[in-house]
Formats: C-alpha cells, sequence, structure tokens
C-alpha cells in the first residue's frame, strides 16, 4: 500500500536527485497536511482549504465504498447503482448516503468511507456550533431535511408514547405566533395540536410576552416551540425565560434558530437559554448560515441523548449530498473564513439601514424600530392598496429577490399578530449579502415606488 507521506521512497535508486525528490515531497505533504489534521482534530480548520484538498478528500472516501469495489458481487436490491456518471458527481460519489434504515447517525456497512464523511461532518457541526457562540452545546448532527422538516423529525422523536393510555391525549405544543407555513405544516405532518399563543403589538414590534405564554398551559401540552430569527416586526422570543417555563413544567423545548448561526446576538439568547432552563435541540438551516445548496439543517442539543434519540427516529437511509454540502463549507470557509463572513454581514446590515433611512427621508416613511441583527422593515404608509401590490412585481421586474411587501389589510399572515396596523416592506442582509446587493436593491426599490405613485 502507498504511503504518501513516504513516496519518494520508491525513487531514490532513480536518477531524480534526493534534493529534487525531497522538494517534492515537502509540497505533498504541505497538500496533505490539512487532511492528516482533520482526522486527528475532527475540527473545522482554522484556514480554508483549496477546492482541490476537498476534491482529495471526498474522493479518496467515497472510494472507500463498496459501489467502487471492481471485485464484489453486489446482488442487494440497493447497491449504489446508478445510470450516470453525473450521478457521482452530484453526490460526490457517495451514491450509497448515510445512515442505516431507522437510525441516521449509524454506520452503513455497503458505505465506509461515507461513514467516515457523515461522523467528521458531526464533529465539524458542533465544533463550528461552539465556535460561533454555543460552547454548551453537547452534540450536534447534519441532517438532509429543510428546517420546517427538521422540526417535523424532532417532535416525532421526542413525542410522548401515544400507546400508552396515560398519555393518549399528550399531543398538544405551546406555539408562540409564528406566521410560517413550513412550521405549520410540521405540526400536521407529525399529528401534533398548535395552541398558537398571539403576538402582540409594543410600538413597531411584535412580541410574545412570557405570561401569555404560561397561561396557555394546560395536561395535554408537552412541547413548546420558541424562535431567534424570524422577518421584522416580529422579534425574537424571549428565550431565557421559555426555558425556565420549559424547565418548571418538563416540557420539551424546540428552539428555531433558521438563520441565527449568523448573528452573535442570538446565539446569546440560546446560550443564556440553556444555562437558565430547558432546551431540548436547536434548529438551524445550512443554505441560510453556512451557504450551501437548499436541503440541509444542523440538529443541536445540550443532552447526547436526544441527539441519538432524534437519529433513531429517522425514517430510512439518507441522501448524502446535503451533508457534503456542509462539510464542503465547513473545509472551504474554515474559522477565520467565516469569523469575515460575519464581520462583513454586520457592515452590510448597517449598510442597509443607512440606505433605507435615506429613502424614507425622502418619501416620509420611517424605519422600523425592531431589533433583527439581519432585516430591517420600512413602512409604506403613504401607498395605496393597489400600489402595495404593484410594488412586489415592479420590484421583481427590476431584478430585486427577496424582498417581501405586506399590506395587513389585505393580510396579516406574516406580522404574528392580529391587527398590524401598518404596511410596510422588508429587506435582509444575511451573510453572504454584498454591499454592492445592498446598494443596488435600495436604488432600484426607489426605482420602483416611484414608478408606482406616478401611475
Amino acid at each position: 500500500m502507498v504511503d504518501f507521506s513516504k513516496i519518494i521512497d520508491y525513487f531514490k535508486s532513480t536518477p531524480i536527485p534526493e534534493n529534487m525528490l525531497n522538494r517534492g515531497q515537502l509540497v505533498l505533504n504541505n497538500f496533505l497536511k490539512p487532511i492528516q489534521n482533520l482526522f486527528e482534530q475532527k475540527n473545522v480548520p482554522q484556514n480554508a482549504w483549496s477546492d482541490d484538498q476537498i476534491k482529495f478528500l471526498l474522493k479518496t472516501l467515497s472510494n472507500m465504498d463498496t459501489d467502487k469495489d471492481d471485485k464484489a458481487s453486489r446482488v442487494g436490491e440497493r447497491e449504489a447503482r446508478i445510470t450516470s456518471s453525473l450521478h457521482l458527481e452530484t453526490s460526490a460519489g457517495f451514491c450509497h448516503g448515510i445512515g442505516r434504515s431507522g437510525f441516521l447517525t449509524a454506520p452503513q456497512p455497503k458505505a465506509p468511507g461515507g461513514s467516515i464523511m457523515y461522523e467528521l461532518s458531526n464533529y465539524l457541526a458542533l465544533n463550528f456550533l461552539k465556535n460561533f457562540g454555543l460552547p454548551n452545546a453537547k452534540k450536534a448532527i447534519v441532517v438532509p431535511l429543510c428546517t420546517g422538516m427538521s422540526l417535523a423529525l424532532c417532535l416525532g422523536a421526542l413525542k410522548p408514547d401515544w400507546n400508552n393510555p396515560n398519555l393518549i391525549n399528550k399531543r398538544t405544543v405551546i406555539v408562540p405566533q409564528i406566521d410560517h407555513n413550513a412550521l405549520i405544516k410540521a405540526f400536521d405532518l407529525v399529528g401534533v395540536k398548535r395552541k398558537v399563543v398571539k403576538g402582540k403589538i409594543y410600538g413597531d414590534a411584535v412580541r410574545i410576552p412570557i405570561e401569555d405564554i404560561e397561561d396557555h398551559l394546560d395536561n395535554d401540552c408537552f412541547a413548546i416551540i420558541s424562535l431567534t430569527s424570524f422577518f421584522p416586526p416580529r422579534e425574537h422570543d424571549d428565550i431565557k425565560e421559555i426555558s425556565k417555563f420549559a424547565e418548571k413544567h418538563d416540557l420539551v423545548h424546540i428552539v428555531i434558530n433558521a438563520y441565527g448561526i449568523q448573528s452573535p446576538e442570538w446565539m446569546k439568547l440560546i446560550r443564556i437559554g440553556i444555562d437558565a432552563g430547558r432546551i431540548d435541540v436547536i434548529i438551524q438551516s445550512t443554505d441560510k448560515n453556512v451557504l450551501t445548496p437548499v436541503g440541509g439543517a444542523l440538529i443541536a442539543s445540550p443532552n447526547e441523548d436526544v441527539i441519538t434519540k432524534i437519529s433513531q427516529a429517522y425514517a430510512g437511509r439518507a441522501s448524502a449530498t446535503p451533508v457534503v454540502n456542509f462539510l464542503i463549507s465547513m473545509l472551504s470557509l474554515g474559522i477565520e473564513g467565516y469569523q469575515k463572513l460575519l464581520e462583513e454581514q454586520q457592515k452590510n446590515r448597517k449598510l442597509l439601514e443607512d440606505k433605507l433611512q435615506e429613502v424614507a427621508e425622502k418619501i416620509g416613511e420611517k424605519i422600523f424600530n425592531v431589533f433583527n441583527p439581519v432585516a430591517v422593515a420600512m413602512s409604506l404608509n403613504n401607498l395605496k392598496k393597489e400600489q402595495l401590490f404593484a410594488l412586489g412585481g415592479a420590484l421583481y421586474n427590476l431584478r430585486v429577490t427577496g424582498p417581501r411587501v405586506y399590506n395587513p389589510e389585505e393580510s396579516i399572515f406574516g406580522t404574528c399578530c392580529a391587527n398590524y396596523p401598518t404596511p410596510y416592506i422588508v429587506l435582509n442582509a444575511a451573510i453572504g449579502v454584498k454591499s454592492q446587493d445592498i446598494i443596488s436593491a435600495v436604488e432600484r426599490f426607489e426605482k420602483a415606488y416611484s414608478q408606482v405613485v406616478s401611475k
């Protein structure tokens, strides 16, 4: 077997001078050193890897899976057979996926390399969260699911045993109002009842008082949801007080931290909540936080047994592709790369508010006084109903993606409360955004606004 760290030993009796061989070995060792560090330390690298290093790692590990064994007799119903080499590219070679039927993190006998890849990814997920705000997390896994489906998985894993006659009615989850269809569908999928605590208006902001949450507790409740990141005017929940409430009443507590890793302020809320009371699970999206394609989530917990239980609730073997995407992001960014993205995000969030403030002063509107480290909301009081509707279309035609125009008179869904009095627009300065995106988006918003008011 070839030892790449000693490859020059095979050529010492050749005409190639020893100093040249040593120089070549030095270069090769430098290329391989980050991979050795990853295997030994199982941490997110401090500095970014090159694409070639990442490809080498993925190719090496995927070549350990049994579908690459040209001497194997493959007679199972699932043998990672594919019709095109393009499948190898889209899966990074991990066609057998990850896990075993009924246990997501279990080693897969047909995928030794895929199992190593997944084990490394989960180590990196925990290390990443510890580095960026959750030092008190104990275990984390990457799942090939969106945030809403991850919520469904966690609820399904942590619900009471409904086969027990004494627990059959324990089907209610307390939900501080979250106007998001993905999360609502998660509750419906699992078959739990939502007990929604309505949002209340405090100035521009919408919040859910802990006293109202406490009033919604009854004997059928087994869990409570809280959230950090959301769209203005909805602010984050009081994670600390909800954690204390969950601990006092023995409620499963799941925090939806969809795109919260990018915010040190939101991460601090969770960290304090873990120390103050009970948090069972924290769910966050991979694409919204670490710039992967859509389709993955990080599920973390201060309790290792909780993650094991969630892993054992996954139905079937899983696609490796979202996990590979997470691993690629971790290696291509490194700690320093992600820290730089956080700093850029914070600067761009301020830039967005400053630019929108300039426009607001011109058109007689105001920036909402709402705490949100990612998004900014601005009133649209001076637009009529048909103009509000037209504004969204005008922005789309001007190639602005992502803004949300709300008219509470037309639909209150999205405001997380009843009777929100002000129409508004929300723009985000999320991680990865460029300052030029913000500048051009605000310029185009001003142009779109002028178009709709001039008609």
